[in-house]
């Protein structure tokens, strides 16, 4: 083979004094560190001027880039081998060759570079590899996402952005793999890593390569530049971090963001002082490998959540090419290095902490509702009705509410009676949809959803428009929830003439972001959300429902299978005593809340069972109530009305601490006698001479008929005995209760009886229940028709 003629190196001042070679002097990168901040101001002062300078002097840029790349691969074709000098100082031990060979396409040249050969690193000292190389590399990639960047500024961002995003990704491949078979072909190995200027070298005009080099770097720097800024802008208009980014909000008179410019500008400054580019270069393609991976988990996203409006015009998109990016990008995250790699995501996590508590509510959307909606969709379907089980019981609760203002009390009480089970606030307004010109409850619901997030309830809401109160209600039982997701106990407010007081007088709801604030009023009106709700009814004012149409709700829901449950005096509830009961715990006391249960119906005297199914919903309730976290420190009390006396005392009281320990339900029993109540009532009746015992038999086997009867037709038969129960008797009983309330309990669950099936009974019947619960403080009265324990495995 003939010598290949030496030919003098025309290696470019400017290019070899700004690359530090194995061994030469630190001064050569302290000087190219001062042409970095002239060229670095010239691009901020074109910044400053707005984004049209830009895309003036992009496409001028892109000319002369095409120019040069056109040259360069021109001279691989007319440019025959030659001999390059190599630049001092450039050998890795000093004592290598300071020649290098351009051979033009050879197989042997081909060949010798298709296998790695790295070396060290003149910015770092350490071994390259292909990850760091890669880091390296990647850099000349980014552009792909500068069209994104400045979506504000472009005519139609929705045409513009796919295709030049394609068009630059297809160029850009297209131009280095061709570039990287023609520079492998022709050029030796020792000439590439010995010679950062070799395509100068090699060039027929060499300054032309210095010319595209400049053009190449400047036209990225003013791209990231302009990307950076105009994304730092968004999220200061945005307000996503509260007001820490507030000052790079300003803007010139023709709305070009100079403050963001300016503090992009001062951001490359600092990073540029590290001294180590291929260092800078790493750290640079991690974080846009993040940012690839999360566009990639975002569309992923999208297409998990089959949203309609999610119609990606790119014929290969499919949740498998969202996939791979995300493991690729990923994988060469921690392959480039793995500890920033982890410091990227926390990094990224920490930003996302704080724009989920300091941003404000957005009207761009969420994802993640999207998400939600889709799994819970799909999990619904899966609930099935019929595999229901008495294991897996839990309370769902629909909670009827005429004003929220007197109320708030009991809708947070209910919410830690719910249990992890379903919470509806349901709500009627009277009246009807013909002659409206819309639907009144739609402007209400940001209302109602405003006073849950403030009272920190996990409740839905349910608003419907009737003619009667009962309708409305009915309506709420019918089609409230989906699937296995239905109300199984309709809690309804107590009917009396009590006048609540306002519990949301002087307080606003203030949207905050993450949920809604109570504040007072001096704050300017205009940035507040006010709810809407009516003032509370004064005591001349109607009510919406009756007495008897009161009780037909109750009937109503028992005769729909749901468990009704009436709470009265829960104004008076004080959530400062579960408070003190966890202070008390917490010094090893044992005194804490009480929550008392009476099992038995009293006002069905005659009635002895402890273990029907009300009652055992009601120790069901009573118990649920204690497993929650602010009731943990509760205690329940379990009274026994017996006789003094009589041989079933201790046989009951037996039975039920047996059932008890089988239900697992730790409760503290009490026996009380009430043989002077039951004076009272048998008196009415004609009298009772007791230790008889054909009498006693005769009664015990009437009373069984009667319930038997009443169990299968699913109301009592003969409400008679209800309406011979004299006021004195239940006076007695409401004082019994009272009597045995010390210390006063937290609340009290007792019996409700079924209402009558004769309506003309409905008003003696909710009379007689007023007077049971008269001044007994806040008090749950049950009526359970579904069985909720099973002892079974």
């Amino acid at each position: 083979m003939s010598p290949i003629p030496a030919r003098p190196s025309r290696a470019k001042t400017v290019d070899r004094d700004m690359r530090r070679a194995p061994g030469s002097s630190g001064l050569c990168l302290a000087w190219s560190y001062q042409l970095y901040c002239p060229c670095l101001a010239s691009l901020y002062f074109c910044e400053l001027v707005g984004a049209h300078i830009y895309a003036k002097a992009t496409f001028l840029i892109v000319i002369i880039v095409a120019l040069v790349l056109a040259t360069i691969f021109i001279n691989f074709f007319i440019v025959g081998p030659i001999v390059v000098m190599l630049p001092g100082n450039s050998g890795l031990n000093g004592t290598s060759s300071r020649t290098a060979n351009y051979t033009s396409f050879r197989r042997l040249t081909f060949e010798g570079n298709l296998l790695p050969n790295y070396t060290i690193d003149y910015t770092t000292g350490a071994m390259m590899s292909f990850a760091k190389v890669f880091a390296v590399m990647f850099n000349g990639c980014t552009g792909i996402m500068a069209g994104s960047n400045m979506s504000g500024d472009l005519k139609n961002p929705s045409y513009a952005i796919p295709r030049g995003t394609l068009a630059a990704v297809l160029t850009t491949f297209i131009t280095y793999n061709v570039l990287s078979v023609l520079v492998a072909g022709s050029c030796e190995r020792n000439l590439l890593q010995k010679d950062y200027n070799f395509l100068g070298d090699i060039n027929i005009w060499p300054p032309l390569v210095t010319i595209g080099i400049y053009s190449s770097t400047i036209s990225a720097a003013m791209s990231n530049l302009i990307g950076a800024s105009r994304i730092l802008y968004a999220l200061s208009k945005d307000n996503l971090f509260g007001g820490f980014l507030s000052l790079v909000r300003k803007t010139s008179l023709s709305g070009n963001p100079w403050a963001s410019v300016l503090v992009s500008w001062l951001l490359v400054q600092v990073v540029l002082f590290a001294g180590k580019l291929n260092t800078i270069a790493s750290i640079v393609t991690i974080f846009f490998l993040l940012v690839y991976a999360a566009v990639n988990l975002a569309c992923l996203a999208l297409e998990w959540a089959s949203a309609p409006n999610f119609r990606p015009s790119f014929r290969c998109f499919t949740w498998h090419t969202c996939t791979l990016g995300i493991l690729g990008s990923l994988v060469m995250m921690f392959l480039i290095d793995a500890i920033y790699a982890f410091g990227s995501i926390a990094f990224m996590m920490l930003l996302l902490m704080l724009i989920h508590y300091l941003g404000p509510i957005s009207n761009w959307g969420y994802i993640s509702q999207a998400l939600i909606f889709h799994q819970v969709r799909k999990y619904l379907l899966m609930l099935d009705v019929r595999k229901d089980h008495v294991k897996f019981w839990r309370p769902q609760l629909l909670l009827m509410v005429a004003n929220p203002r007197s109320c708030t009390g009991l809708m947070t009480f209910i919410n830690d009676l719910k249990k992890s089970g379903l919470y509806v606030l349901g709500h009627v307004k009277l009246g009807l949809l013909d002659g409206m010109p819309s639907d009144p409850l739609q402007s209400r619901y940001d209302s109602w959803l405003s006073l849950v997030d403030h009272l920190n309830i996990k409740a839905f809401v349910n608003l419907t428009l009737a003619n009667s109160v009962r309708h409305g209600v009915q309506n709420l039982l019918f089609i409230t929830g989906f699937g296995g997701m239905r109300p199984n106990t309709l809690v309804l407010g107590f009917y009396d003439d009590c006048i609540h007081e306002d519990d949301l007088e002087g307080k606003i709801l203030l949207s905050t972001g993450t949920g809604f604030d109570a504040v007072t009023p001096s704050i300017d009106p205009g940035e507040l959300r006010s709810p809407f709700f009516p003032k509370l009814r004064s005591a001349e004012d109607l009510k919406d429902l009756g007495g008897e149409e009161y009780v037909s709700l109750i009937a109503d829901a028992v005769k729909m299978g749901k468990n009704v449950t009436l709470a009265r005096n829960f104004n008076q509830f004080n959530r400062e005593v579960l408070d003190s009961g966890k202070k008390i715990r917490s010094h090893r006391r044992t005194t804490g809340p009480f929550v008392d249960v009476w099992p038995l119906n009293l006002l069905r005297p005659d009635s002895r069972a402890y273990v029907d199914i009300c009652s055992l919903f009601l120790l069901q309730l009573a118990c649920v109530l204690q497993e929650t976290r602010a009731w943990k420190h509760a205690r329940l009390r379990l009274f026994l009305c017996v006789e003094a006396g009589c041989s079933l005392k201790k046989e009951e009281e037996k039975k039920l601490r047996s059932m008890l320990k089988e239900l697992r339900i730790s409760a503290q029993v009490q026996m009380v006698v009430w043989d002077q109540v039951l004076e009272l009532h048998w008196q009415r009746q004609g009298g009772k001479v007791r230790g008889n015992p054909v009498e006693s038999a005769q009664n015990e086997e009437t009373r069984e008929r009667r319930e038997e009867a009443e169990k299968q037709n699913g109301f009592q038969l003969f409400p008679n005995n209800a309406a011979q129960l004299t006021d004195e008797y239940i006076c007695a009983v409401n004082n019994l209760i009272r009597k045995h309330g010390a210390p006063q309990p937290a609340v009290r669950f007792l019996y409700l009886p079924r209402p009558p099936a004769d309506t003309s009974l409905y008003c003696a019947y909710l009379r007689q229940v007023d007077m049971l619960s008269k001044d007994l403080g806040p008090t749950l009265l049950i009526q359970g028709v579904t069985p909720v324990v099973t002892t079974d495995l």
